[in-house]
């Protein structure tokens, strides 16, 4: 038996549901997915560069 023929059940809190309950889509939950990930690329990469609320003059070397 394939996942396909499978149904998904989700229950009241499911992270894959959303607020009204109803299941959200596959292309729904990558597009939360690769936001989430692009938010905590930008926050690496300001820590990486001496981002925002860093003082590059306090490093030593």
């Amino acid at each position: 038996m394939s996942e396909e023929t499978i149904p998904q059940q989700t229950g009241p809190g499911d992270p894959s549901a959303d607020a009204t309950g109803r299941p959200k889509g596959l292309l729904e939950q990558m597009e939360e997915l690769m936001a989430a990930l692009n938010a905590d690329l930008s926050a690496l990469a300001d820590l990486q560069s001496g981002g925002p609320g860093r003082d590059s003059t306090d490093e030593q070397g």
